[in-house]
């Protein structure tokens, strides 16, 4: 595993529990359909930028997650003002959602994305930040765009971890983004998300991994009953205080990493 491609063991066979059953599927359709919808509205909005107040954009994000049957509980800090780096845990797509729901942001992602149906041209058109992992050589370019982002007054979202992973299973934060923040003297804001059930225990449903199509992930998401999205916003690092990028991506890395409660030992170095 290259730490420039990281992935994760997890696979929708080994990980990921299926809840559904045949009776859900006129709701999962129904489910399908709304999410679908405000999908296409935000690709609409999308070349309005960002024109459109923060209010509504976190409202929107929510309703995407809501529309997909998933409850959202926000807890935690409210996330400061200005130029912010905020990062999370990975698990699912509904990840990406849940965090402009925190503060809406331009979002750092896998090149990958811009081929994805639909998301993918939303998320082009929404200034999303892309990072092409099979060229190391772009790496110190991106992060230098990521910082002109923050020097700005914008925030940028992460998913450290670079590949998302079940749930029950968690990699460590690489480092290089938090250069970034750094250069740009910005704070961290970790965030924490989890996935459950209605009656408390964790769910794999939710994940997107290994050989998972998008499809298939949202399927499982829209046929899954009681299904709970648990953010919880850490309190901001502020840059100074950490004296390089490895000392701050460990110190979120603590905020925001959830202690694992599943079937996985968390892998955390």
């Amino acid at each position: 595993m290259s730490v420039w491609l990281p992935g994760a063991p997890c696979t929708p066979g080994a990980c990921v529990q299926r809840t559904g059953s045949a009776g859900a599927v006129p709701r999962a359709v129904l489910r399908l359909t709304a999410v679908t919808v405000l999908v296409l509205a935000g690709v609409v909005l999308s070349p309005c930028g960002g024109r459109i107040p923060a209010g509504p954009v976190r409202r929107w994000c929510r309703w995407i997650v809501r529309a997909a049957g998933v409850q959202v509980r926000i807890t935690g800090t409210a996330a400061p003002a200005g130029g912010l780096l905020l990062v999370a845990n990975h698990i699912s797509w509904l990840d990406i959602p849940l965090l402009a729901a925190v503060r809406p942001a331009r979002m750092l992602a896998k090149a990958e994305i811009r081929r994805w149906p639909v998301a993918g041209p939303v998320a082009a058109r929404g200034g999303m930040l892309f990072i092409d992992r099979d060229r190391l050589r772009t790496l110190p370019g991106t992060v230098a765009r990521v910082a002109d982002v923050l020097r700005a007054g914008r925030a940028v979202a992460v998913f450290p971890e670079g590949s998302t992973w079940c749930g029950q299973a968690q990699g460590r934060f690489h480092r290089a983004v938090f250069q970034a923040a750094l250069d740009a003297g910005v704070p961290v804001q970790p965030v924490r998300i989890r996935y459950r059930l209605a009656g408390g225990a964790a769910s794999t449903a939710p994940a997107f991994v290994g050989d998972d199509s998008l499809l298939a992930s949202v399927w499982r998401v829209v046929s899954t009953r009681g299904l709970v999205a648990e953010v919880e916003v850490r309190e901001a690092i502020a840059p100074d205080g950490h004296p390089d990028r490895r000392a701050l991506a460990r110190a979120a890395q603590r905020e925001a990493l959830p202690e694992p409660d599943g079937i996985h030992a968390a892998l955390v170095s």
